[in-house]
């Protein structure tokens, strides 16, 4: 794929979506941190029917320890690993006033030091929170990148690195929202919804529902 296409195929979706975001519902870089950590393996909705009820009653570190493993635990026992994600929540919690004051850091050096935060979930807060044009690669977009061919790899890491180089400059920052929700909505695993996609003629996927 050429780097017009490219630039066509992300004005596309600037024009029917000019400012896109996250689909998690969040009012703080905490908020937001916390709701990046819960989902894991877990849908946006599932994540939002949680946070409502958890950051009602806590949505600070300080608060959110006082509730204590198993208090967290009650809140968010809906979720998928919510044992696991309590523990590291607790974690980042204490790093949190401990090394930062209570606020979530900006840097990906600093954001992967804390428990149960990988690369992707660094990436999520730099973006959204921090504006950087940080490129989370979920299994989303490693699907609508390879299958589309705007950015072909076999890894997750190796699909971040060629988006970030061939994206134009001027929608890197929206881009990870916009393939989110173009793979959650149109470019689906299995029945991928062509006929209403609006770069069914710029993509290179051979098998098109047309």
């Amino acid at each position: 794929m050429n780097s017009s296409i490219r630039r066509e195929i992300f004005t596309r979706f600037r024009s029917v979506n000019p400012h896109p975001t996250t689909e998690l519902e969040y009012s703080s870089p905490f908020e937001l941190l916390v709701a990046v950590v819960l989902s894991a393996q877990a849908t946006d909705k599932g994540v939002n029917l949680a946070t409502r009820k958890l950051f009602a009653k806590a949505n600070t570190p300080e608060k959110i320890l006082a509730l204590g493993e198993a208090g967290l635990r009650e809140i968010i026992k809906s979720i998928g690993l919510y044992k696991t994600k309590a523990k590291n929540i607790l974690a980042t919690c204490s790093m949190l006033i401990e090394h930062h004051g209570g606020k979530v850091p900006g840097t990906r050096e600093e954001l992967e030091r804390l428990p149960g935060v990988g690369r992707k979930t660094a990436n999520v807060v730099l973006n959204t929170a921090f504006g950087q044009p940080t490129m989370a690669v979920d299994t989303h977009i490693f699907r609508v990148a390879n299958r589309t061919g705007i950015a072909r790899g076999k890894t997750v890491l190796e699909v971040e690195l060629k988006l970030l180089k061939c994206i134009p400059r001027e929608f890197r920052h929206d881009a990870h929202h916009w393939l989110i929700l173009h793979g959650r909505y149109v470019c689906v695993a299995r029945k991928p919804k062509c006929a209403i996609c609006i770069i069914n003629d710029l993509c290179e996927y051979e098998e098109k529902n047309l």
